[in-house]
């Protein structure tokens, strides 16, 4: 009897041991770059400060972003530009911008039109539409990511930023797109639709910029910075996308290094 009590005490041990290694080894959900075989949801809005249809849109990314923090969703707001000749011109806004989003319109077959949102690069719909928003970013939080991407040691100089990146996994006609994202901003509308209203914004793209990649590979990037950059209130997101679906099949962030 005393021999059977020991081996049970001695199973137990073993078990409790493993279950607390396993528990130790677990990393939290959305460290900033993605892990190999999550999955992840890069959702873009396409939205402007002349349009009186987006502010409710700019509010539900900016919920989604509260909601999903520390997890692998990317929110990324692209102010277009074919609303700033209505008396307000969006001073986030960009033709690049305008030029992304007719870029889906060709791959998707949609029209275009603000608010809009891409999640993915596979599926549009209008910016405002939260249960659809809800859902498509929970189908791609459950599928599994066919590339990753990593980030790391971004840096702010005084006119640049670096930040060196690795890829794997990614296919043909792929290409990696960084993103510097300022993370919140707020504006005094003056005319246009939105005349007389404060307009809250996050995650606005303010520079994207593409860099050919090959497969299991790393380098180092340079970013040019705005004037009056201040690192707390930016980031860089970095996603990976087929240039000839417009796919989009990894995503990372990286926070900037503190000085000193």
């Amino acid at each position: 009897m005393k021999t059977i009590k020991v081996f049970i005490l001695t199973a137990t041990l073993v078990i409790t041991v493993l279950a607390v290694t396993a528990f130790i080894n677990i990393k939290p959900s959305g460290q900033n770059n993605a892990i190999a075989g999550k999955g992840f949801a890069v959702v873009e809005l396409f939205t402007s400060e002349g349009c009186s249809s987006c502010p409710p849109a700019d509010e539900l990314v900016a919920r989604i972003q509260k909601e999903y923090i520390g997890q692998p969703v990317y929110i990324l707001a692209f102010h277009v530009d074919y609303w700033d000749h209505l008396g307000w011109k969006d001073a986030f806004s960009s033709v690049d911008y305008t030029k992304r989003q007719q870029m889906y319109s060709q791959h998707l077959r949609v029209e275009v039109y603000t608010p809009q949102i891409v999640v993915n690069g596979k599926k549009a719909f209008v910016g405002s539409e939260e249960n659809t928003l809800r859902n498509v970013i929970k189908a791609g939080l459950q599928h599994p990511a066919s590339a990753q991407i990593k980030l790391s040691e971004l840096k702010a100089g005084p006119n640049k930023a670096t930040v060196h990146y690795r890829v794997e996994g990614n296919g043909k006609n792929t290409v990696l797109l960084l993103a510097l994202v300022q993370k919140n901003a707020q504006t005094s509308v003056k005319a246009g639709e939105n005349k007389g209203r404060s307009l809250s914004h996050v995650q606005i793209v303010c520079k994207l910029q593409s860099i050919a990649i090959s497969n299991g590979k790393g380098d180092t990037e340079s970013i040019a910075l705005p004037s009056g950059f201040n690192p707390q209130n930016w980031e860089v997101i970095g996603i990976l996308q087929n240039t000839a679906t417009g796919e989009i099949t990894g995503a990372a962030r990286e926070e900037f290094q503190a000085a000193g």
